[in-house]
């Protein structure tokens, strides 16, 4: 009868499913959850939007005109403006610049490869090539950048400057300068050369 027991004891141990374990299987699903939800975070992270601060308008053929008492000073002529956002304008194409005499006569221009207006200090700045003729004297002054206040009507840089006589033939090389906005005053800052040449810029 023992014997008999046993063997039953034995098939039901046989055929009784084993269980397996769900702690382990719980841990994973809960392990994949939270690195889901991290690299999401870092999704969102990533795609952060910068504020934009590029032009946010464009003008093609610009011309500015400034008067004073109903009479025309300066005429800026240039291809393209652009505006941004707090009113400060760049002048990509080459900038022609006009200043202009009692009389209404052109005294001065200037020429530069682009230029920029700062909205805040209220003054242009030309850059590249900048070269200004002034046509009662007869010279010409060659420099990389210049800039010009419109309420002050100065003129200025501190880069070097070049000054071509077209009368005596005088060459004159300098650090710095200061003029009144026509040209038909300067002073350089600092001489660094005086050399005379044949007359004719």
């Amino acid at each position: 009868m023992k014997r008999e027991e046993c063997r039953l004891a034995g098939v039901q141990q046989k055929d009784r499913p084993v269980r397996q374990p769900k702690s382990g299987l719980y841990l994973s699903v809960f392990i994949l959850h939270i690195s889901l939800l991290i690299a999401c975070g870092d999704s969102k992270q990533a795609k952060k939007v910068e504020p934009y601060s590029g032009p946010i308008e464009e003008i093609n053929d610009v011309k500015l005109l400034y008067s004073e008492a109903a009479m025309l000073k300066v005429k800026l002529t240039t291809a393209k403006q652009l505006r941004y956002v707090n009113d400060n304008r760049r002048y990509p194409k080459p900038i022609q610049i006009v200043f202009y005499g009692p009389s209404g006569d052109e005294v001065t221009t200037v020429r530069s490869d682009s230029g920029r207006y700062d909205k805040a200090k209220d003054i242009y700045v030309v850059i590249g090539h900048v070269e200004v003729v002034n046509k009662q004297k007869k010279e010409k002054l060659l420099t990389p950048e210049l800039t010009w206040n419109p309420i002050t009507k100065k003129v200025y840089t501190d880069k070097p400057v070049t000054v071509l006589s077209q009368l005596t033939g005088e060459k004159l090389y300098g650090i710095g300068l200061d003029a009144n906005q026509d040209f038909t005053k300067y002073a350089i800052r600092k001489v660094t050369g005086v050399f005379n040449v044949d007359a004719g810029i």
